[in-house]
């Protein structure tokens, strides 16, 4: 029996990797110094597998910014506008890789980014390849050959990852018509070969392919794609020791597909499918190993080992030692790196601290469920038995998870409180007394965090300034952001969230039944990193969480000030949840807190709200049979949220980097006065779900990217307006960034903002002219 890991964190314990790279967008670093912090990441992570146990240490798992941008340039994949970039004298294969990543805005050039979406349904974002038709492809980076090569030199033989070519085809988008990106599997496949090559020269035994879309709902053609592909992999190395790696579902109706796939490993997630075991095990091939994902790769709660080992039992009666491995359900990317790293009683207290487990833990975890099961060091192992049940005990029991209230509140809601007092074609009358003009400016909410206002935070909490102090520094800081707003002639105003470090952590810390770590950092993209809460127990609201700030800045100003709020889904997904009851409760009493502070904003003259659910879609089950139950659930919750206000007042919603042709139905449902949506990288394509399904509601669609440092051009905006105006009624749009400002800098932002404004009035001027224009009979 052998352990193995799918991928490890690589942002490195204390978020080296973060740090470096900002550096080096900055030009306060060099290119040398950025490698050299990559390789001492992926050193200390193979590292401490091998330390920890771990028999296959996986390599390639390590990203500067992400793992199927690494395969985008890996393949050749490299779109033609980039050509320029390479070409540029003194760029390195690393500034075009970040140039695809965030754009290119520098010496004469000026090149947009490529289109970032979710990871399936993690909060991870990941860069979309494009593809044309009959599009070449070539080893264009070693980088899998170097890291293998690299982990040996260190006496470490690692399994390499890659995206499996048919998974890494359909993450992708075709960027012109005539032609499905599957058919590209035999221009793809050749440079898989080509890897797998110089692997096998290198002694390679274990290769890891990443299938995560046999999870899915597959075509005809799209199985008959995996049929091939394996196929002439496996005629091309007969001895090579395939790892088909599958996760965040079950197999279901793929079951036969993967059985038949030549392989030596399969990997099933028994985390978010455990029901799959019974028929995986009977229907599988009398030679393949099955690697049991145990240890939940998305989720910080300890490991039931007793229930674990119940499931490694049933698999060795069936298949035998030789024939199971342990292993995390997914690459562990998606959790804080090392619980030893809260060291803050204040931040996470001993007794949550107990129930959980960072990644370091969890390669723990494996490792001693591989020795409870072999009675390896029987002492210890059974010591770690006996704290794991004492833990799992303690946390069913603690009078910290359940409040009463909560629950009759929610036993007591009935559809009512789903609903707002008037349809929307009677609530928009009613809010023309806003008399805001046509193609109203707006921004999704946050402002840059300067590194001065994140110090003032910082300052805050370690004691060295006062509340007084904090509240008078950032008042000042408000009341700026105010005034410039007012300025540059934006049409409704937000007060830039100063007090606030993430848009789901700052709701969180004044929730019961949160808590909060102190160093639980988890990569959402590139640099971006994000501090999940960590939902342990029942939801309230104490007390008002942004109606101090919001009226504040309100009084400031004789515009509409917008109150801002992350929507109940956003807070759900975004968080690490509480597994012991179903998430679509958990969901509801958030949605019941923030209700309450929908309220309260109002009472506080706050006539425009915006709860954001940018992670709605994103939650959607991958399989399309179980998706009407969670969308039930999900809308019912940020209608609980919104409901409670008059017609007159504005409710905002906000979503990003999403698909949403299949749900918009469900998105028309949750019955949002305007929705602001990212259209920006997709040139407004993602408009057209809107446009086709004759989207009733106001509809604000990004007109310019956030997530690349680059200013864009007011005629560019006014082009995309232009693009949206031709499918969507202009009175229905809004103009406004495709997401928050938070992570940009103060002058790109007011560039950017100062042009958009331009180009709104740009577009009115035209609207203008078309109503004075005179018939011509």
């Amino acid at each position: 029996m052998l352990t193995q890991n799918l991928g490890y964190p690589r942002i490195g314990s204390h978020r080296e990797l973060k740090k470096i790279c900002e550096n080096y967008w900055a030009g306060k670093t060099g290119y040398k110094n950025v490698l050299q912090v990559g390789k001492n990441i992926r050193h200390e992570n193979w590292k401490l597998q091998q330390e920890a146990g771990v028999d296959i240490i996986p390599s390639n798992d390590f990203s500067f910014y992400d793992h199927v941008l690494d395969h985008s340039l890996t393949f050749g994949a490299i779109p033609k506008r980039y050509n320029e970039v390479i070409l540029k004298k003194g760029n390195s294969e690393l500034d075009l890789y970040f140039a695809m990543a965030r754009g290119y805005q520098k010496d004469g050039l000026d090149v947009v980014a490529m289109e970032m979406t979710k990871w399936f349904d993690t909060n991870y974002h990941y860069i979309v390849p494009e593809f044309y038709k009959d599009q070449p492809f070539k080893l264009f980076s070693t980088k899998i050959i170097d890291e293998f090569y690299e982990a040996k030199q260190l006496g470490i033989i690692t399994k390499p990852v890659l995206i499996g070519p048919i998974s890494y085809l359909l993450l992708g988008k075709e960027k012109e018509a005539g032609f499905e990106k599957i058919d590209l599997i035999k221009n793809l496949l050749p440079v898989y070969l080509d890897i797998l090559t110089r692997l096998v020269s290198l002694d390679v035994e274990y290769v890891q392919f990443d299938e995560p879309f046999l999870t899915l709902d597959l075509s005809e053609k799209e199985q008959k794609a995996y049929e091939y592909a394996y196929k002439e992999i496996k005629k091309a190395f007969p001895k090579l020791k395939i790892v088909l790696a599958t996760y965040f579902e079950g197999l279901d109706n793929n079951l036969d597909l993967v059985t038949s796939l030549p392989m030596k490993v399969l990997h099933i997630d028994l985390v978010r499918a455990e029901v799959q075991l019974a028929e995986v095990l009977r229907r599988l091939n009398e030679k393949t190993i099955l690697s049991l994902g145990l240890v939940d790769g998305r989720n910080i709660w300890k490991n039931d080992y007793d229930h674990s080992l119940s499931l490694i039992n049933h698999a060795l009666q069936k298949l035998g030692e030789d024939r199971v491995w342990i292993a995390p359900s997914c690459s562990l990317i998606h959790c804080p790196v090392d619980l030893e790293n809260e060291t803050d009683d204040k931040h996470l207290s001993p007794e949550i601290k107990q129930w959980l487990a960072y990644a370091r833990q969890k390669v723990a975890e494996v490792v001693t469920l591989k020795k409870l099961i072999t009675n390896e060091s029987p002492a210890s192992t059974t010591q770690k038995l006996e704290e794991n049940k004492k833990a799992l005990s303690n946390r069913k029991t603690s009078n910290l998870i359940h409040n009463p209230i909560v629950k009759e509140r929610v036993a007591n809601l009935d559809d009512s409180d789903a609903e707002r007092l008037s349809p929307f074609s009677l609530r928009k009358v009613k809010q023309q007394s806003l008399n805001l003009p046509r193609f109203a400016t707006t921004t999704i909410g946050s402002f840059p965090q300067t590194t001065e206002v994140r110090s003032w935070r910082a300052k805050f909490k370690n004691g060295t300034y006062s509340q007084k102090e904090y509240d008078t520094l950032i008042a000042e800081e408000t009341a700026k952001a105010v005034k410039w707003q007012e300025d540059i002639d934006l049409d409704v105003l937000v007060h830039g969230e100063f007090e606030r470090n993430d848009m789901v952590e700052y709701f969180g810390e004044q929730l019961d039944g949160f808590a909060f770590s102190k160093n639980g950092w988890v990569q959402s993209y590139g640099s971006r990193c994000v501090k999940p809460p960590i939902i342990y127990g029942d939801v309230s609201r104490p007390h008002p969480m942004t109606v101090k700030w919001t009226a504040y800045a309100q009084s400031l100003t004789s515009k509409y000030m917008k109150g801002m709020l992350t929507g109940p889904v956003t807070i759900l997904q975004w968080s690490f949840v509480r597994n012991d009851q179903p998430r679509s409760l958990t969901c509801t009493q958030i949605a019941l807190a923030i209700r309450d502070e929908v309220s309260d904003l109002e009472k506080a003259g706050i006539k425009i709200i915006q709860i954001d659910e940018p992670a709605i879609r994103e939650g959607l089950p991958l399989r399309k049979a179980e998706w009407q139950h969670y969308l039930n659930w999900a809308v019912k919750a940020f209608r609980i949220s919104a409901s409670s206000v008059k017609d007159e007042t504005q409710i905002h919603t906000h979503m990003c980097y999403s698909e949403f042709n299949d749900i918009i139905q469900n998105i028309a449902d949750m019955d949002a006065d305007v929705i602001t949506i990212e259209t920006s990288r997709s040139q407004m394509e993602l408009l057209d779900a809107f446009a086709n399904f004759q989207y009733p509601n106001e509809i604000g669609p990004g007109v310019y990217d956030i997530h690349s440092p680059r200013v864009p051009k007011r005629e560019e905006m006014v082009h995309l307006l232009k693009k949206a105006k031709a499918v969507i009624p202009s009175d229905q749009l809004w103009v406004n960034p495709d997401c928050g400002l938070k992570t940009r800098g103060w002058d790109e932002t007011k560039k950017a903002l100062i042009e958009m404004v331009e180009a709104a009035k740009e577009m009115r001027k035209t609207e203008e002219v078309l109503v004075t224009e005179p018939e011509i009979n």
